[in-house]
């Protein structure tokens, strides 16, 4: 399928999704999301995709929506607010969904300025890999006098902690890569040179990992936010049992009695 406003590249078992809009710092236009969004679920309907990896074309990751997008601002409040909503329901909150939801790992590696619901289209990712000039920012309070969406009010108190969560989205404070990583917000800040080529590695570790078994893993995380103790275990009794009929988990029982490296199939 071609695309306007992203660029799809498969190797190994990773499908790369990287935004293409250098021009506008990879701005979420409606055409955008809505590439993106397919592009996920297609991810998640391919078996031969078994990590998703999304960064950005140029030198930003995402600046956010694009707020010059023709038709952005209406004369009428009562009616502004009310297309924002409708734009939320049928593109922005099914992106988030979408990447929450995949059952199979997603990396996100940060090449510049994540801002607003760029911020959040990277928290929405299981693991983050940041450049050192990367960095963060809520732009929603401060800049516009809105609330945090695309997930953000909801990935950022826990990772970061309350304080930590108001602090960003009540000041609008950049918050550099290096201190993300110090603050548990993202996995790890490299060099800028080694961006892709780490999240490139971490990818195609994760791509030859048991698939289906860590999306199992991932279910299990998420679902214990929200769990008490009595209710996790009984899901992780219930993912354990599923967990266990896969072939890659006979795979990876095989190789450590054979004292060999496991070979997954993703099944």
């Amino acid at each position: 399928m071609r695309h306007q406003t992203i660029h799809v590249a498969d190797a190994n078992g990773v499908r790369t999704l990287t935004l293409d809009r250098p021009e506008r710092l990879n701005a979420l236009s409606h055409t955008l999301v809505r590439e993106l969004t397919e592009a996920v679920k297609a991810a998640g309907r391919d078996a031969s995709v078994r990590c998703l990896l999304l960064t950005g074309a140029g030198r930003g990751f995402c600046a956010g929506a694009d707020l010059g997008e023709g038709g952005m601002r209406e004369n009428d409040p009562a009616r502004q607010g009310e297309r924002i909503a409708r734009d939320m329901d049928r593109l922005h909150n099914p992106l988030v969904r979408a990447l929450a939801q995949l059952e199979k790992p997603t990396l996100a590696a940060v090449n510049g300025p994540a801002a607003g619901g760029g911020m959040s289209l990277a928290l929405a990712c299981d693991i983050v890999i940041a450049a050192r000039s990367a960095y963060f920012v809520q732009v929603f309070g401060p800049q516009l006098g809105l609330v945090p969406d695309m997930g953000s009010s909801w990935f950022l108190p826990r990772v970061a902690g309350r304080a930590r969560a108001l602090g960003l989205a009540l000041t609008g404070e950049r918050l550099s890569a290096e201190q993300a990583a110090q603050w548990g917000l993202i996995w790890r800040c490299v060099e800028d040179a080694q961006l892709l080529p780490e999240a490139t590695s971490l990818a195609g570790k994760l791509a030859a990992g048991p698939t289906r078994g860590l999306g199992y893993l991932k279910r299990a995380l998420e679902a214990g936010e929200l769990n008490d103790l009595d209710a996790q275990l009984n899901l992780e009794r219930d993912l354990q049992s599923v967990a266990s009929r896969t072939a890659d988990f006979t795979e990876g029982v095989n190789a450590f009695n054979e004292k060999r490296r496991p070979v997954f199939k993703g099944r």
